[in-house]
């Protein structure tokens, strides 16, 4: 049984991260943009209960913005937005760019959607990205 639990829940994180992209926009960048392209847990996709985890997050950005932190909400918890300080050595400008955020614990067990923006700063404002969804399975 345990197995087969298992073997269920790789199979929907597998299809989820194929289906975690949102539909991004194929416009140009305005001047200093910086836009989310898709979220994705490492490895197996799978978050153990008790265990912090990381969430890597491509991105497309006009230029080299000052990242200050990622935000998520999750379906599981209903609240939000659970913000996290973004730290310069875990991002790396591309193309694609990424970064990389270290999570706490997940509150529950079970499949979760995971929505995703990110602070940045352009010039002396504080802009938010697109937001991004993903799926989650926590064990």
């Amino acid at each position: 049984m345990k197995r087969l639990l298992i073997s269920i829940l790789m199979s929907v994180a597998i299809l989820s991260a194929i289906s975690s992209c949102a539909t991004v926009s194929k416009e140009p960048l305005a001047p200093g943009q910086l836009r989310l392209l898709r979220a994705s847990i490492p490895g197996s996709g799978l978050v153990y209960s008790g265990t912090d985890y990381d969430v890597n997050i491509t991105f497309e950005a006009d230029g080299k913005p000052t990242i200050r932190r990622a935000c998520f909400y999750f379906s599981w918890s209903g609240e939000g937005p659970f913000c996290y300080a973004v730290r310069p050595k875990d991002v790396e400008f591309g193309p694609p760019g990424s970064l990389r955020v270290t999570l706490p614990p997940p509150g529950k067990t079970g499949p979760s959607r995971m929505d995703c923006f990110v602070e940045y700063w352009q010039g002396t404002k504080i802009l938010r990205t697109n937001v991004i969804h993903s799926s989650i399975d926590a064990l």
